[in-house]
């Protein structure tokens, strides 16, 4: 394994740990709400502090962005960045429905290179080098080998802060639920993307999400053989938040129906 993913390896399952420690009490926790609908629990943050320690410690100069403390600038002109959220699925995890996880990326020169996606509540890790492959539990994954979006599971992300494309979130989802053989939607897209890494969804496709929500899972989906892309098939999801990842006949299909609904 990577050195520096060996790292973000050791940093998720210490932040794993406080919030599987966090989810045996949930009733003891404090809760703020950032705006509407969007939550942040001490848990977030002592997790997050828990990573920013442990790669702070290991590479001082980088730089970072994570969800609860916003941007650190890297030092003597190092170009790597960490991208971290620390509880991606809170809402699910303060409810105590288990499908939430820890999101860790590094990103060198403009380009993802490392990811880790931890789901603490299984203890399933998810990882991945650009050009190396992504694995499961150390076990290599590759995307379905499906080419009928017919026969297809998707997975999607309703949206829930900014509700100004809910329109044409909802004529999409209708045309992808008659389109394909079943939609779901657990609530981590971190976890989403992995699950089209390791074949468990043919397809996965939200809009509007922050860097840290898919910096690590669309690396993890590419190296498993997935296409990964905006709504129209193109590179930019992480500035823009809108992403389709399908295995690569699937992906096409998906883009059919999706893309005439928004051109973004």
């Amino acid at each position: 394994m990577h050195p520096m993913l060996n790292t973000a390896v050791k940093a998720a399952r210490k932040a794993g740990a406080i919030i599987n420690r966090a989810s045996l009490d949930l009733d003891q926790l404090t809760v703020r709400s950032k705006q509407d609908r969007d939550y942040v629990s001490e848990v977030d943050q002592m997790a997050e502090r828990a990573i920013i320690e442990t790669l702070t410690d290991a590479y001082p100069n980088h730089g970072i962005l994570a969800e609860e403390s916003g941007l650190t600038e890297a030092k003597n002109n190092e170009d790597y960045q960490w991208i971290i959220d620390p509880l991606d699925g809170t809402t699910n995890f303060l409810h105590g429905l288990q499908q939430y996880s820890v999101s860790i990326a590094l990103k060198h020169k403009g380009q993802i290179t490392q990811a880790v996606v931890y789901d603490p509540a299984r203890n399933e890790l998810f990882t991945a080098t650009r050009g190396r492959g992504a694995y499961l539990n150390e076990r290599r994954i590759r995307a379905s080998m499906r080419n009928k979006l017919a026969e297809c599971l998707i997975g999607t992300g309703f949206p829930y802060t900014d509700f100004r494309f809910a329109d044409a979130y909802l004529s999409m989802f209708r045309d992808m639920m008659l389109a394909a053989s079943g939609l779901r939607r657990p609530g981590s897209a971190a976890l989403d993307l992995c699950y089209v890494g390791c074949g468990r969804y043919d397809g996965f496709w939200e809009m509007h999400l922050k860097p840290w929500d898919l910096a690590a899972g669309s690396l993890i989906a590419q190296e498993s053989g997935a296409f990964v892309g905006n709504l129209v098939g193109n590179e930019g999801f992480l500035d823009s938040g809108n992403i389709v990842a399908a295995t690569p006949k699937i992906f096409a299909q998906m883009l059919q129906i999706l893309a005439p609904e928004l051109k973004v």
